[in-house]
């Protein structure tokens, strides 16, 4: 398992890297916020583990841009930031779990290794194979055969919605509310604008019209 962890004070990143090595897990170390980011947006981490006080940029403002940019990757905030307050900021911007410093490491290692059992399972739960078809929704990612094809998120949601529902029609209505909330008025041509999203980035043969009704995939 490979993990970011980004914090301010280099002696405590060698101490925590360390012991995160010992336990067998990858890690890459960074002291600067602005290169954290950068980081965490281009690599391929399994958990990020964050400082709230960062040179250049700080925590919250990192959760909030990986968030925007759907990254979903697992974040824990290890801070000294005490407050709840400040615990329900940090958790409602984004993060998966917040540990107060300091800290014991024993119950440190527990979390990520609940953390990791978590993201197993709704990783699991994430693939969807049909067809030539796998998506990872959980990277906005779907294969074709052997290529790799970047999903934004509403395009993972609809793809999603009708692959669950393989060979079964999904109305407008029902595909308006997965993508955007409760369905009101006539919003058809926001469905029908990203069913063309999805076919011109995976192909018209997957995705069938039933006129009047909606969509579904199969044959």
């Amino acid at each position: 398992m490979k993990l970011l962890l980004v914090g301010d004070e280099i002696n405590h990143l060698r101490t925590l890297s360390q012991i995160l090595k010992k336990e067998g897990y990858l890690v890459d170390k960074i002291a600067d916020g602005e290169i954290g980011l950068e980081m965490a947006l281009l690599g391929s981490y399994d958990i990020i583990i964050l400082d709230w006080f960062l040179p250049t940029l700080n925590g919250l403002t990192i959760v909030k841009e990986l968030r925007l940019q759907e990254v979903t990757t697992p974040i824990i905030f290890l801070t000294a930031h005490n407050r709840p307050e400040d615990k329900v900021i940090g958790l409602d911007a984004g993060a998966d779990d917040y540990l107060i410093q300091p800290f014991v490491p024993e119950e440190f290692l527990a979390r990520l290794r609940a953390l990791s059992r978590r993201t197993s399972k709704e990783y699991a739960a994430c693939l969807l194979e049909a067809r030539e078809l796998t998506l990872d929704s959980s990277k906005c990612n779907v294969v074709i055969g052997q290529i790799n094809v970047k999903l934004s998120l509403k395009e993972t949601l609809l793809l999603e919605i009708l692959m669950r529902n393989y060979g079964h029609v999904v109305t407008k209505e029902r595909i308006f509310e997965r993508l955007w909330g409760t369905y009101s008025g006539n919003m058809f041509s926001n469905v029908d604008l990203y069913i063309f999203y999805l076919r011109k980035k995976i192909g018209a043969s997957y995705i069938k019209t039933v006129r009047g009704v909606g969509y579904y995939f199969g044959e």
